[in-house]
């Protein structure tokens, strides 16, 4: 299965997120069920092909998108202060920042990056991630190997259940991201409309003392 489907699986789930896949996929590798250097290419083209992508959807439909979901605009923002600190090395590293990865292309996009620089940085961007979370995942393969021993005839099923695990997680967590997001913005919302109240004392209800004697 894994040999058949599992380079498919991990060029799709690459599209979208993809550091949990490749990794387990590096771990499906040092236990002889797939191949190191496929893992690393079908990554690579994955994850540049996914961000370039987005980049696309950023330059051309971003300010519509950030009209109809209003609540992404945080993450944006957060992006693209990181892009006015660090421009070059941020583009290079942003796959290895947690929260910030699938907003970042449209991010650098709205921000008036060009093009052709993002293609360039990103394709750089893209092998490094690929061969960091492979060799990570193959690395861990081969310790998990000798610590298995005369049980390695059982690899293939623990493989298998931590790809079902890696796609279950990854689904739970963009779905709870996603409804997190929308719950603070509205929750915004509702604090911006709700009018504030007055500092000024309010006026006594007593009648005034009356001054004769």
């Amino acid at each position: 299965m894994l040999q058949e489907y599992g380079y498919w699986l991990i060029l799709g789930w690459t599209l979208v997120e993809g550091e949990t896949i490749v990794i387990i996929a590096g771990v499906a590798a040092a236990a002889g069920h797939m191949k190191l250097w496929m893992i690393i290419l079908v990554a690579w083209i994955g994850s540049y092909c996914g961000d370039q992508i987005y980049f696309t959807i950023g330059k051309k439909f971003g300010p519509t998108l950030l009209r109809k979901f209003p609540w992404a605009q945080g993450p944006v923002d957060r992006a693209s202060g990181l892009l006015k600190k660090y421009d070059f090395w941020f583009i290079l590293t942003f796959r290895f920042l947690y929260g910030v990865r699938n907003v970042t292309p449209p991010a650098l996009a709205l921000a008036g990056v060009p093009h052709k620089r993002f293609a360039i940085l990103n394709f750089f961007a893209a092998g490094l991630w690929a061969v960091s979370f492979a060799g990570a995942g193959y690395l861990f393969g081969q310790a998990f190997k000798s610590v298995l021993d005369d049980a390695h005839k059982y690899f293939g099923f623990v493989i298998l259940g931590l790809f079902a695990l890696a796609i279950s997680w990854g689904l739970y967590h963009t779905i709870r991201g996603v409804i997190k997001r929308q719950r603070a913005y509205a929750s915004e919302q509702v604090k911006a409309d709700t009018p504030k109240k007055s500092g000024k004392p309010k006026a006594s209800k007593r009648p005034a003392a009356d001054p004769r004697p």
